[in-house]
């Protein structure tokens, strides 16, 4: 009997859509059971945004607020493995993706399956996949691998490009001198040899270092500097999500958080990871790999 295989994810670019749809290749090719959902928010999300509305999302993205979703038909009532594909929207699962998370018809289908996260991120990816790793425990589902596929350029470099394909909706250098925004086309093709390694492992039925298996092939690489970053700047990023939906105007919070991120983007990252690299690091080494490791895996709190 072929193994049933759900992939599911939300995709407002387009972008996360060719990420699931390359990586399932080796799927079809040997014949799986295999379905392809594309969840869509009952209120969409849509592409290029504006200004107001990317910033509007921050707090109920970083707070986890989910909205109503339109109805999704499984064809099945339970999977062999889900592929969760998702992209992390202000260092926090995307809003459609946290919504399924905290869909009980979708829950129940979770509930002591395999799972393995697909992520297509910017760079920072390590807080929206800790978040993700507790609704799935909450869900009793089973997280056997993650995969991350990231923009490979500079952190600055990568920001303003994002900024520009998701503000106009083009896919191309700014200004003809930033780098093409979002993951590289040939890092996406690869993803097949990810799915090719996921396809031996379901047929053989042994998901036993699984993940060591993708780490060793490329599929999750973890930066000193942003994991450093990373767990801090999203604890500001709570203060000011927690902050801001308590007030009245909060559009005139929301244009003080722009700013306050462009200043903490452009000026304040490049001292801190600075200073980070002169006093911290050299004398941080044992405790930077045991997070590295962890973050490599599939762990749930241990670190």
């Amino acid at each position: 009997m072929n193994k049933k295989i759900l992939l599911v994810y939300y995709s407002q670019t387009g972008q996360l859509k060719d990420i699931v749809h390359q990586f399932s290749t080796p799927f079809f090719e040997e014949g799986m059971d295999v379905e392809i959902k594309s969840i869509e928010p009952v209120e969409n999300y849509t592409f290029p945004w504006s200004g107001e509305c990317f910033f509007n999302v921050m707090p109920e993205s970083v707070l986890g607020v989910p909205v109503p979703l339109e109805k999704t038909e499984f064809k099945h009532s339970s999977y062999d493995l889900i592929i969760f594909a998702y992209q992390p929207w202000f260092l926090s699962p995307s809003i459609p993706a946290n919504s399924l998370l905290n869909n009980p018809d979708f829950i129940r289908i979770l509930k002591g399956t395999n799972v393995i996260t697909l992520i297509g991120s910017r760079n920072m990816w390590i807080a929206a996949q800790e978040r993700v790793k507790t609704l799935l425990k909450e869900a009793q589902a089973n997280l056997i691998g993650n995969i991350v596929l990231r923009d490979r350029h500079d952190n600055l470099a990568s920001a303003v490009s994002i900024l520009y394909w998701m503000l106009k909706g083009k896919k191309e250098k700014f200004l003809g001198m930033f780098p093409v925004p979002g993951i590289s086309d040939e890092d996406i093709k690869r993803s097949a040899i990810y799915g090719k390694i996921i396809n031996k492992r379901i047929k053989e039925n042994n998901y036993l270092s699984l993940q060591a298996e993708l780490v060793k092939n490329g599929a999750v690489e973890v930066k000193t500097n942003l994991m450093f970053i990373e767990p801090r700047a999203k604890k500001i990023f709570t203060i000011w999500a927690k902050t801001i939906v308590k007030k009245k105007n909060r559009a005139l919070w929301l244009g003080l958080f722009k700013y306050y991120l462009i200043v903490a983007l452009f000026a304040v990252s490049p001292v801190v990871i600075a200073i980070y690299k002169l006093f911290i690091q050299p004398f941080s080494m044992k405790g930077i790999k045991n997070k590295k490791e962890y973050y490599l895996g599939v762990y749930f709190d241990r670190i």
